[in-house]
């Protein structure tokens, strides 16, 4: 299984010495580094990592701010020379507080924290079929129709599946089911909304309606999703 992460650290010296020993660790791949904060935000919309290496004293914007600011995080590790952070960092759940200079011995470990958890998230999910998929909700697993699915709300680390006639809440990403819904009939029109383009009732440049629920278009997802969304128009027009 090969990891995806990307580095935020405004010290160029820091990020070297992180890739130079991430380098050594096998099935991991530095997709992105970032010397401004700011900049991951639009990289993680359009892009998929599953985790982050996050440093907390950055100008504009702190490691703790941005981590606050996004709504679907993927994992986080923090990298900082101050441990008085450390306490503030394990409430917003991340997977490790890595002191500088960090040492490769404590990387492995850190990456191995990493790898064990998105291990466990895959076993959330059971795929039995083309036409369903078990998904773990508490200490049971619940059969969800792909057909049945209206739409998927990313919640932090969980995922609600709100179906025709149920919602089952999971423990994982949403880019997690959105990797397993990709071949099917749905589209991701916001960080933390993936839609079934079957049950559209109405669309706008800023919202779609499937049954009772107004589901937001975001910004960074506009252009692919009112591309899909045209689609499904063209094929009702004589």
């Amino acid at each position: 299984m090969r990891l995806r992460c990307a580095i935020v650290d405004d010290e160029s010296l820091s990020i070297d010495i992180l890739q130079g020993y991430l380098c050594r660790i096998p099935n991991i791949e530095v997709v992105a580094t970032f010397n401004d904060p700011i900049s991951v935000v639009d990289f993680l919309n359009e892009h998929q990592v599953d985790f982050l290496f996050l440093d907390i004293e950055m100008p504009n914007l702190s490691g703790i701010d941005l981590l606050k600011s996004l709504v679907d995080p993927p994992l986080v590790i923090i990298t900082s020379a101050n441990k008085n952070y450390a306490l503030e960092g394990y409430e917003l759940d991340v997977v490790d507080y890595l002191l500088k200079p960090i040492s490769l011995t404590r990387l492995i470990r850190s990456v191995g924290k990493i790898s064990e958890i998105i291990s466990n998230r895959s076993n959330q999910i059971a795929s039995s079929s083309d036409e369903y998929i078990f998904l773990k909700e508490n200490k049971r697993m619940v059969r969800v129709n792909f057909r049945d699915i209206l739409f998927v709300e990313g919640m932090k680390d969980y995922v609600k599946v709100v179906t025709r006639d149920k919602t089952v809440i999971s423990k994982q990403n949403l880019s997690s089911i959105e990797e397993l819904l990709s071949t099917r009939n749905f589209v991701r029109v916001h960080k933390s909304y993936i839609v079934s383009l079957d049950h559209i009732d109405a669309y706008s440049c800023s919202f779609i309606e499937i049954g009772l629920f107004e589901i937001p278009i975001g910004r960074s997802h506009k252009d692919k999703a009112m591309e899909q969304l045209g689609q499904i128009s063209d094929i009702d027009k004589p």
